[in-house]
C-alpha cells in the first residue's frame, strides 16, 4: 500500500458571497455587473443546452471539503492523501476582466481568501494562485507578496491571446518570468474550456457532454509549443510549468513531433531539443490513466504528478489508494513514489 499520496491537482470552491464581502463597498455593483457579463457569455457559449457540475451525482461534490478547509482536511485523511495542491473553480481570469474600474482590489480579495483557505494547514493545503495579466506591474507585486506568504504555484491563462494579451514569449512579460524563476515558484495551466470547442459542446448527443470533454487536455499542446518554440525556457532556464489534467498518453507523440522540427525549422532560440526542455521545464497531472503510465519512460517518470482531481467527475476520492494500487500494479516502488508524491513535494516545496 502506498504510504503518501499528494494530489497535484485537486479543486476548491470559493462561496460568491465570501468574496463579494471583501470587496471595497465602492466596487461591489462594478463586481456583480462583471459576473453577470460572464454568466451572459457562457450561457451563449453552451447555446441554451445545460452544462454544469451538478449534472454528476457525486457525494464528493456534497462534501464540505469543497469549501470549507477544516472539513477538507477531514476528506483528505479519509482518502489518503497526504497533500493537494488546489485550483479555484471561479475564473477570475475571465470574471474580472469585465470590472468596470479598478479590478485590482477584487483579484487581491479573491487571492486573500485562497490565501486564508490554505493557512489553515499550509503544509498540506497549496493554492495555485490566479494573476491577472492586464497589469504586468500589478503582476509581478502580487507575485512578491504571495511570495511572501509562502505561495508555490500561480495559476495562468493557457492562452493569453483569447484575453486580449501578448503571448508569453513577448519580452512584455520578462519581469514577471524574472520574478517567478527567482523566488521558485511554479506555473500552471490547467485545462479549460476553449471558445471553440463549445460548438463541439452544442453538437455534442451524450448526456454528459463525453465528446467535449474529451478534447480540452490535448488543447494544452498549443501552450506547450508556445512555451517552448519560440525559445522562452532557454533565455529563463529556471522557470517550472505545469499542464494540469492533461493527461498522458499523447504527449509522447507530440513531443517527438517538436523534436523532428528541429531538423526541418528554423528554430534560433533553441539550443537544445524541445523535448529536453520539456523535461528541464515542465511537468504532467493525470488522475486515473493506467495505459498512460506505460509512457512513463518517454515522457519523463520525474515530469508526471498523479492527482485526485476532487470534487470533480473523474475523481479518484475516497477511493484513492486503491485506486493507486490497481493502476501502479507493475511500476517499481521507486517510480511510483516519485509519481503520486515524490515529484510534487519537490516541485512545491511541501
Amino acid at each position: 500500500m502506498t504510504e503518501v499520496l499528494i494530489s497535484a491537482d485537486s479543486h476548491v470552491r470559493i462561496p460568491i458571497a465570501d468574496l463579494r464581502a471583501r470587496v471595497p463597498e465602492s466596487l461591489k455593483e462594478a463586481f456583480d455587473d462583471s459576473l453577470r457579463i460572464q454568466a451572459g457569455i457562457d450561457a451563449a457559449d453552451r447555446g441554451g443546452k445545460e452544462y454544469g457540475l451538478s449534472s454528476w451525482d457525486m457525494e464528493a461534490f456534497k462534501d464540505p471539503g469543497y469549501w470549507e478547509p477544516n472539513a477538507r482536511l477531514r476528506a483528505m485523511d479519509r482518502d489518503g492523501v497526504q497533500a493537494e495542491v488546489l485550483y479555484s473553480e471561479l475564473s477570475g481570469f475571465r470574471s474580472f476582466a469585465h470590472v468596470k474600474g479598478d479590478w485590482r482590489p477584487i483579484s487581491r480579495a479573491f487571492l486573500d481568501l485562497l490565501s486564508d483557505f490554505a493557512s489553515v494547514d499550509p503544509n498540506r493545503l497549496a493554492v495555485s494562485y490566479q494573476i491577472p495579466l492586464q497589469d504586468i506591474d500589478y503582476a509581478v507585486s502580487e507575485v512578491t507578496r504571495l511570495a511572501d506568504l509562502g505561495a508555490r504555484s500561480v495559476h495562468l491563462p493557457n492562452f493569453p491571446s483569447e484575453l486580449g494579451l501578448p503571448d508569453y514569449y513577448e519580452s512584455h512579460y520578462d519581469r514577471l518570468w524574472g520574478v517567478l524563476q527567482e523566488t521558485d515558484i511554479s506555473i500552471s495551466h490547467h485545462l479549460g474550456n476553449r471558445p471553440h470547442l463549445w460548438d463541439v459542446f452544442r453538437r455534442d448527443p451524450t448526456p454528459q457532454a463525453a465528446i467535449f470533454t474529451s478534447l480540452p487536455g490535448m488543447s494544452l499542446a498549443e501552450a506547450i509549443g508556445f512555451w517552448i518554440l519560440p525559445g522562452t525556457l532557454e533565455r529563463f532556464p529556471g522557470l517550472r510549468i505545469v499542464f494540469v489534467e492533461s493527461g498522458l498518453s499523447w504527449i509522447p507523440g507530440y513531443l517527438s513531433g517538436l523534436d523532428r522540427k528541429t531538423d526541418r525549422y528554423d528554430l534560433p532560440g533553441l539550443t537544445m531539443k524541445p523535448s529536453d526542455y520539456f523535461r528541464r521545464n515542465m511537468a504532467l497531472t493525470f488522475v486515473d490513466e493506467p495505459g498512460g503510465l506505460d509512457y512513463r519512460h518517454v515522457v519523463g517518470v520525474e515530469n508526471i504528478m498523479w492527482s485526485t482531481d476532487f470534487p470533480h467527475p473523474a475523481t479518484t476520492w475516497p477511493n484513492s489508494m486503491s485506486i493507486v494500487e490497481a493502476q501502479f500494479e507493475g511500476v517499481p516502488s521507486h517510480e511510483r513514489e516519485l509519481i503520486v508524491s515524490g515529484n510534487a513535494r519537490r516541485l512545491y516545496n511541501l
